[in-house]
């Protein structure tokens, strides 16, 4: 597995991120615990949680359980620092979610301290703000975003405490690098900025959804990526599963997301299954598993992408891994480009 610079942050990191979101809902502790093994075997040292997982669903009683499974892999395996580790800090802007809130100093600390604690170690590599204290268009909310009404001021000051406490938390060493989740193209900046007037830490990431069926980064977000040295860890890359091929035909296996999350968080619509059917059929033509040729996609873009990998078995995740190994031809990102470009936005 290669591995790279993080953005402007020094830490090496795989180029392939693993995710543990399914760690305590559809995956006992036993098999993240198996998945870690393997992920490290294949020389993935990058991985990503968060305080609420695991999801499907997200509950009160669950909040926090994946965190703990990591934990109980540190104090059974040791060598903490052989694993770049990110997590999340949980926000406002989602009210269904389970003690979601604003993001305050108060808040972050709080939270350092209680994932430290989960997790079984003195430091957090990576610390992302899950999403915005204010509305966001991500999560299908584009089709009505409307941004007005904010109180600027507001915002900033709120931004303003966040770095601050973070600052003392870096200066503590509780946490080596301050990043961000579900943001959009302003807030980055404005955080950017911010840190910039004010001395503080400034953000080293972004994590946001990315794959070929949800392109929303190749534009503004590109730009301030490449241009800021901010770059992308991209999840939902199978588009949650839908790239697989799983799904195709509209059917529910069993086992599978849909039997939780019928609508995959509003992925299934109308257009979506058509553009799935024309990323299917490119890489069939050209023998390659959907999935890794999914995965390996976007490990060729123009601005820094660190695609997560999330798996409910041993045999999903070995797959997945493999995508490191695939090399797309010239001819099969012409007719990715082609099928964009038919399918432009599915859901």
């Amino acid at each position: 597995m290669r591995k790279t610079k993080l953005g402007s942050t020094g830490l090496m990191v795989s180029e392939i991120c693993l995710g543990t979101m399914t760690w305590g809902t559809q995956n006992t502790e036993a098999e993240g615990h198996a998945q870690m093994d393997m992920a490290l075997a294949h020389g993935v040292n990058f991985w990503d949680t968060a305080e609420m997982y695991p999801v499907n669903p997200v509950r009160t009683e669950t909040v926090g359980r994946t965190e703990e499974i990591i934990g109980t892999w540190f104090a059974a395996r040791g060598g903490r620092e052989r694993v770049i580790l990110a997590t999340k800090v949980m926000g406002g802007g989602q009210p269904a979610v389970p003690l979601s809130g604003p993001i305050t100093g108060a808040k972050l600390r709080a939270s350092v301290e209680a994932s430290l604690s989960r997790l079984q170690t003195g430091y957090i590599d990576l610390y992302q703000l899950h999403w915005p204290n204010r509305p966001i268009y991500h999560f299908r909310d584009i089709w009505s975003f409307d941004p007005r009404g904010q109180d600027r001021l507001q915002i900033e000051a709120q931004m303003i405490e966040v770095l601050q406490e973070a600052a003392k938390l870096i200066a503590e060493g509780k946490i080596r690098h301050l990043a961000l989740s579900n943001e959009t193209v302003w807030g980055a900046a404005k955080w950017l900025s911010l840190a910039q007037q004010h001395g503080l830490p400034r953000m080293a990431s972004v994590q946001n959804e990315y794959s070929l069926l949800c392109r929303q980064f190749d534009s503004d977000w590109a730009e301030l990526s490449v241009l800021e040295d901010m770059p992308l860890l991209a999840f939902s890359t199978l588009a949650t599963g839908l790239l697989s091929g799983k799904y195709a035909g509209d059917v529910i296996p069993d086992g599978s997301r849909r039997t939780l999350n019928p609508t995959l968080s509003g992925r299934v619509t109308p257009q979506v299954f058509p553009a799935t059917a024309a990323y299917l059929g490119i890489a069939a033509r050209h023998g390659l598993d959907p999935s890794q040729m999914a995965i390996a996609f976007c490990l060729t873009r123009p601005f820094g992408c660190f695609p997560i990998i999330g798996a409910t078995s041993m045999a999903q995740l070995k797959t997945d891994l493999g995508a490191a190994e695939v090399l797309l031809s010239s001819e099969v990102l012409a007719e990715i480009d082609q099928a964009r470009r038919l399918h432009p936005m599915p859901f």
